[in-house]
């Protein structure tokens, strides 16, 4: 079985991919290969942050790895918090109160359309690839759902009457942008 660092300390996001490698790959994470270092995400894209993620994962570590950056992209505010989504409320990155700060910023406005979008990279044997993920739905007025993590409960996806954090793991993973993002990357190692 070949192993793959996923370059993150994020738990949630390790055990949700974990779930769709579906054992065909052994996914270690950062703290599995050593690397105890808060890795940079100072890019002005998600494709950058991802980008200056993974490959500092190869150069300084010799392994196979992949980073992910995700954003929540809302139009009524200029695609805001995109980039900043882990942060938008401060440099303490907390969940709770990037979604307060969201629903502010969104007060007065009829229109909630929003996107979801991950970037990944992979770094394989030295090479770089990336795959991206979108799905499109709308922010809520009030938190929905104990499940998920980061805007879950507050994102109802395109065709759903639901939040994320309404959704089950498997539900979620089966239409999110992680997911599709995360298929693709399989898809890719599959055929390698």
């Amino acid at each position: 079985m070949k192993e793959l660092c996923f370059a993150t300390n994020n738990k949630n996001k390790v055990a949700e991919v974990s779930q769709m490698l579906e054992g065909k790959y052994k996914l270690l994470t950062l703290e599995d290969i050593g690397c105890h270092e808060e890795l940079a995400e100072d890019q002005d894209t998600l494709e950058g942050n991802s980008r200056q993620k993974a490959q500092y994962v190869w150069e300084k570590y010799k392994v196979n790895c992949f980073a992910d950056d995700t954003g929540l992209e809302v139009d009524a505010i200029c695609g805001e918090p995109g980039v900043y989504s882990a942060r938008y409320a401060g440099p303490q990155r907390n969940d709770a109160d990037n979604i307060r700060h969201l629903l502010k910023n969104l007060e007065g406005h009829d229109v909630r359309r929003a996107r979801f979008r991950t970037s990944i990279t992979l770094y394989l044997d030295g090479q770089e690839h990336q795959f991206e993920g979108i799905v499109n739905g709308q922010i809520t007025t009030e938190w929905k759902g104990n499940k998920g993590f980061g805007y879950d409960p507050v994102f109802v996806p395109e065709g759903y009457d639901r939040t994320f954090a309404e959704m089950t793991p498997e539900e979620k993973n089966a239409i999110s942008h992680r997911g599709e993002a995360i298929r693709k990357l399989v898809e890719f190692l599959k055929a390698q």
